[in-house]
């Protein structure tokens, strides 16, 4: 089943996320016992006359310090089970009574793994302080009654007034004051806090950009009043206010007066007054630690080591039961509970962890998915098992890259190929203009009802070319500087900046047919017409696109006339409530939509001088307020918002990315089932999902109608359950309805409750949470930032990627890690087996078969290289592996690591430990060192001979592991007198005595092996052959 989930509340995760962060940043704040954050009064210039205590200014992303370290690292080791358990292991070989060999034997493998783990520690906390040292050293220029002195980015402080010049990482939360652009204002790159790379525009306080010089700012009495410390960085509430002038200033502070820690300014210097510092800034409350992923099969592992304890306990109690619990049972229960604890193997950990880093590193190194990142190398396993995979659409599945389309005045339509009509309509009307422009203005009502269609397109034209937030730049071109490029509005030099692709590709397309936008500072557009002539028009208010509201709108004035309009652009949904009654809008938005287009209805109002002057009054007034201003300011602006005059719609288009079809055919194939989440409307969904191939063509759509209640819901899903191949289209209001108080980002959990995996893949700020929540998080680097990348598990740069990623080194790490972990269980048990045999042959004694440098010769030199070796093993070629999806079904079951095959392994283990203890036993003459000998390096051979049967394409460093462990055991034997004796094993006797136990072994197992190939293949090898 493929799915397409049309929600409009997609951009409610993060609001919801976010609320729940606040609450416990807070509830942190208390227990740390630290103030609540308050509002403050911030006093420009003047940090001593603070009302309260606040943070210094450092960044600290350390998770230890010089003294917490050692304890900290040893606490995170020791507070899971096992390493706590090897821990009191190695203790107890203090006890006379409990030691079974040198204490070297139980500490040195301890230790190696400890080690291990703390290099990796220091090298990431030496890597996090070099980080903040470098950041907190930077040296800024501050505003003193003495002039400009420098300082540290750590010794700013609330109320000093900073100057940051372009291209300067903003140091702390400030208000902005001045800033040296003529057009008085500037640009931010937010792209290190919100992920964002389009540009922002920032307005500074009118009273203080008015002000002669900077220093003046030190000469006035005046204040900020700001609202407490909080994570959100989308809004702010304050005020500015001046006392030493007549009448005292006030003005309102809102987000576009804002500076925020770790934005870098794009353009001019600016001046700013500090209001949050340290840990009261909004970049580090809004840095959380994600919760830390833990992969499904490292659960599956943990669940095998403690069936593994449980064994080895009745292992133990069996042993002192045969002894009748004869003596001191207690400590001979605890003397075979550390003999056999070889049965937990303790290297299992570090080679599954070391195997996850061959594994990040061969993603990184593939050259057919270049630029990928492993954000999270704890569980690359995860790829191999994906059941539902969650995916945004714009931007991820499209290239976020838009194209107008259409343009729809309700009785005629323009597309790609009539352009040139509404070209040629822009024409004529500023020809017109320009020969007889009396004419024009004394059209007769009656006429301007009945307009032309030359006009109806121009109005529509003009409307679009106004209502936005782009603004358009100057860049040099080695040939036109900067400003001579600004003061001719050279075409060649011009870049637009925007926060959203939709708005550019509408800026554009009205350049295309004439009208262009050349000039944009904070109170005036410029536009030029067809002719070259300016026209200039004056802002008076502008009220930006917000995911609640859904629309935009302006207010400007026109300088050559004296009108004022108020422009508004939005989506059909709440647009159709604000404009004029009309019978077409509705169906034509639906049929734009069910050509995959994104529709914006354009609407304007015109405004006389008085009407004007109201709102202005009231709307100032909202905006000073402190409280519920938002929701003061809505009201205001709702009262402009009725009866506005229905200019048109438009349709801009986004392109799928590459290869996106024969992807999603791809997953699909491999048992995948994936859901498209959007905010578009319902028909452009489904147009997306079947243009994308995620719904085939011949497949039927279940659209989910729009429930209320849990029984209409349950009476659709069995409508749903009737049909069969069917993919469904569910709303984000009826999707509540199923999961009540579940936003949309927890949408990933109802899929875990089914015990499958999920994938998020997303490429905006708005998919972190998504991405977060999923039990494997794709970040696409694309158009909206890296913030999505930044967050997620894995990075990639296109779609088309994800394929890759999931079926070639998906499939091979959990195949690989599969194959890794019962193979060093094996190899832990088969040496278990034979301390069990030794024991119960010599009257269950407590005493050990291998000691010293043996027990750790073996897991370590002797077989650790060819072991590991396993993690480059693979059963396909990667072509094979993309060109058979139907591979990766086969791990959706689990069936590499299971019950099943991890009983196989144990009885494996048995039969090996057994036939080895048992061979060395029969075969030996005389002396019990002949047994170490025979058995040890009959064991030894066996391991060797079992990664070769387990091997199934031969690397040329698997072959150099081999020949490298046996050769170190040959060549270590001459050392190992003390254990082995040297001359016996230069005999034939002894070699005869080891070959034929090796063989009786391992021949079997290699027959079996054959017969199983020959008669009952798996599914890779009738590939491969």
């Amino acid at each position: 089943m493929q799915g397409v989930c049309e929600t409009p509340g997609v951009s409610e995760m993060s609001s919801l996320m976010n609320a729940w962060s606040v609450c416990r940043c807070c509830e942190c704040l208390r227990c740390c016992g630290r103030r609540d954050p308050r509002p403050r009064s911030v006093w420009l210039g003047h940090p001593e006359k603070r009302e309260q205590r606040y943070p210094r200014n450092v960044i600290n992303n350390q998770k230890y310090n010089f003294f917490t370290f050692l304890p900290g690292v040893l606490f995170n080791q020791f507070k899971y089970f096992f390493n706590l358990y090897f821990l009191l292991l190695a203790c107890s070989q203090f006890v006379v009574e409990m030691r079974l060999g040198a204490l070297y034997t139980y500490w040195v493998p301890l230790g190696f793994v400890l080690a291990v783990t703390m290099i990796r520690e220091a090298a990431e906390e030496l890597r996090c302080y070099m980080r903040d040292k470098e950041v907190n050293s930077q040296i800024y220029s501050k505003l003193t009654a003495r002039g400009t002195v420098k300082v540290k980015s750590s010794n700013i402080q609330v109320g000093d007034l900073i100057i940051v010049e372009k291209n300067q990482r903003v140091p702390a939360d400030m208000i902005f004051l001045r800033t040296s652009e003529k057009n008085g204002s500037c640009f931010l790159r937010t792209d290190q806090l919100d992920g964002e790379t389009d540009w922002k525009l920032r307005l500074p306080v009118t009273c203080t950009q008015r002000l002669p010089t900077a220093s003046d700012l030190l000469q006035i009495r005046s204040y900020v009043y700001a609202e407490e410390p909080n994570i959100d960085i989308h809004n702010f509430v304050g005020t500015f206010t001046r006392e030493d002038s007549d009448p005292p200033v006030n003005e309102s502070l809102s987000i576009e007066n804002t500076l925020w820690a770790s934005t870098v300014i794009a353009s001019g210097t600016v001046v700013g007054v500090v209001l949050y510092t340290g840990r009261e800034l909004r970049s580090v409350m809004n840095t959380s630690n994600p919760r830390s992923k833990i992969g499904l099969f490292d659960l599956e592992v943990n669940c095998l080591t403690k069936i593994l304890f449980g064994a080895l306990v009745v292992v133990s109690l069996v042993m002192v039961a045969l002894q009748h619990f004869a003596g001191r049972w207690y400590l001979q229960i605890i003397r075979f509970l550390l003999l056999f604890s070889n049965i937990i193997p303790i290297s299992l950990r570090v080679n599954l962890d070391m195997g996850k880093i061959v594994y990040s590193w061969v993603i990184r190194r593939d050259s057919k998915i270049p630029g990928t990142v492993v954000r999270s190398s704890t569980i690359p396993e995860q790829l191999g098992r994906i059941s539902y995979l969650l995916t945004d659409k714009t931007g991820t599945l499209t290239q976020n890259e838009m194209v107008f389309k259409r343009l729809h005045l309700g009785t005629v339509a323009y597309g790609l190929d009539s352009m040139d009509e509404v070209q040629s309509h822009i024409f004529s009307i500023y020809t017109q203009q320009a020969q007889d422009p009396p004419a024009v203005k004394g059209l007769s009502l009656a006429t301007k009802v009945r307009r032309s269609m030359s006009s109806r397109v121009h109005e529509a034209v003009k409307a679009i070319a106004l209502c936005h937030n782009v603004t358009p730049v100057y860049e040099s071109n080695g040939v036109t500087d900067q400003a001579e490029a600004e003061r001719h509005y050279e075409d060649s030099c011009r870049v637009y900046q925007a926060s959203s692709p939709d708005e550019v590709a509408l800026v554009q397309w009205t350049e295309s047919v004439g009208l262009t936008l050349v000039g944009r500072d904070q109170s005036s557009v410029q536009l030029r017409s067809p002719g070259g002539h300016i026209l200039n028009f004056t802002i008076l208010q502008i009220f930006p696109f917000t995911y609640e509201s859904k629309r935009m709108g302006i207010i400007v004035r026109d300088e050559s006339t004296g009108e004022i309009t108020f422009y508004m652009k939005g989506a059909d949904v709440v647009m159709a409530g604000i404009v004029q009654y009309n019978d077409w809008l509705e169906e034509e938005c639906g049929n734009m939509a069910r050509e995959g287009l994104r529709v914006l209805v354009v609407a304007k109002k015109s405004l006389t001088e008085e009407q004007y002057q109201d709102f202005e009054a009231r709307y100032v007034q909202a905006k000073l307020s402190v409280h519920d201003r938002s929701l003061k300011v809505a009201t205001v602006i709702e009262s402009l918002e009725m009866e506005m005059e229905l200019l048109c719609l438009t349709g801009v288009e986004d392109q799928l990315q590459t290869d996106v079809r024969p992807t999603l055919e791809t997953l699909r194939n491999a048992g995948i089932k994936v859901w498209m989440l959007t905010g578009d409307k319902l028909e452009t969904a489904t147009c997306t999902a079947k243009n994308a191939h995620l719904v085939t063509r011949t497949q039927d759509i279940h659209i989910f109608r729009l429930v209320t209640n849990r029984g209409e819901a349950h009476l659709e899903l069995n409508a749903f359950r009737r049909k069969h191949d069917c993919a469904l289209v569910i709303s984000g209001d009826s999707l509540e309805v199923l999961m009540p108080q579940v936003s949309a980002f927890m949408f990933s959990r109802f899929c875990t409750r089914t015990g499958k995996l999920t994938c998020a893949v997303g490429d905006g700020g708005n998919d972190v949470s998504m991405i977060q929540e999923a039990d494997c998080g794709v970040g696409v680097e694309g158009k909206e930032g890296k913030q999505a990348s930044l967050a997620a598990d894995f990075s990639i740069t296109q779609f088309k990627h994800l394929g890759r990623l999931l079926m070639v080194h998906g499939r091979n790490s959990y195949k690989r890690s599969a194959a890794l972990s019962q193979f060093v269980i094996h190899r832990s048990l088969c040496i278990s087996t034979m301390q069990a045999v030794f024991s119960s042959v010599f009257y269950f004694a407590s005493v050990p078969l291998y000691q010293g440098f043996l027990i750790i010769g073996y897991s370590t030199i002797y077989t650790m290289f060819p072991v590991f070796s396993l993690v480059l093993d693979k059963d396909v070629k990667s072509e094979v592996a993309m060109l058979y999806p139907e591979l990766y079904k086969d791990l959706l079951k689990g069936r590499p690591l299971s019950y099943k095959t991890f009983l196989i392994w144990v009885l494996i283990s048995i039969y090996q430990g057994s036939i080895i203890m048992y061979g060395a036993l029969l075969l030996f003459e005389s002396e019990f060192v002949h047994i170490v000998a025979i058995s040890f390096t009959s064991l030894i051979l066996t391991e060797l001979l079992m990664v070769a049967l387990t091997i199934q394409t031969w690397h040329w460093l698997m072959i150099v592991a081999e020949l490298l462990s046996l050769s170190c055991y040959i060549a270590s034997l001459v050392f190992l007198h003390e254990f082995i004796d040297v001359y016996f094993i230069a005999t034939l006797s002894f070699l005869w005595k080891v070959t034929v136990i090796t063989l009786v072994s391992c021949l079997p197992l290699y027959v079996l092996k054959y017969l199983r190939r020959r008669f009952s293949p798996p599914s890779y090898s009738k590939l491969t052959s």
